[in-house]
């Protein structure tokens, strides 16, 4: 099995369950925040919505420049799940495309000149992966204290069986 196959089923799961959860994020509470230095329940699912594209980034370049990233803003539930969708077709196509030589190029993540960090490909793809994990970890939260209806992530959840 290349990498990209062993990734793939894994990819596409994750991304099938994260979309569920944005499927469910209030546009009318795009402000709300769990405590003064949370991030807005707006700007964390727009943030879930971008992650898939930093895959699909780490796999087709070398760098990503947080200094010309785009920056937040309230969007609506339809925008954010259009958003998604684009950067999840985008990662896929990356990682189906890829090649296994292709996980040891190093990747940097940048501001302007400075590296942050620099780290194979195929570390970042997993820690991307991973972190977008936490993230909808904590969109899940979010929901709950809204009471928005949580749905099944591994398993059922206190509002739905699977």
């Amino acid at each position: 099995m290349t990498i990209a196959e062993t990734l793939l089923p894994e990819f596409d799961q994750e991304m099938a369950t994260t979309r569920r959860l944005l499927e469910r994020v209030p546009t009318d509470k795009g402000q709300w925040k769990p405590h003064p230095k949370s991030f807005a329940l707006g700007h964390l699912a727009q943030l879930v919505a971008w992650m898939p594209g930093w895959i699909a980034n780490t796999v087709r370049h070398t760098a990503l420049d947080l200094a010309t990233a785009p920056k937040y803003s309230f969007e609506t539930r339809e925008t954010l799940l259009r958003e998604f969708d684009t950067n999840v077709r985008a990662a896929r196509e990356a990682l189906s495309s890829s090649q296994d030589a292709d996980y040891a190029v190093p990747w940097s993540l940048k501001h302007g000149d400075r590296a942050l960090f620099t780290a194979p490909r195929g570390t970042v793809v997993r820690t991307h992966i991973n972190h977008l994990i936490h993230h909808r970890g904590q969109l899940s939260v979010y929901l709950r204290l809204n009471d928005v209806p949580v749905p099944p992530i591994y398993g059922p959840t206190a509002d739905e069986r699977m």
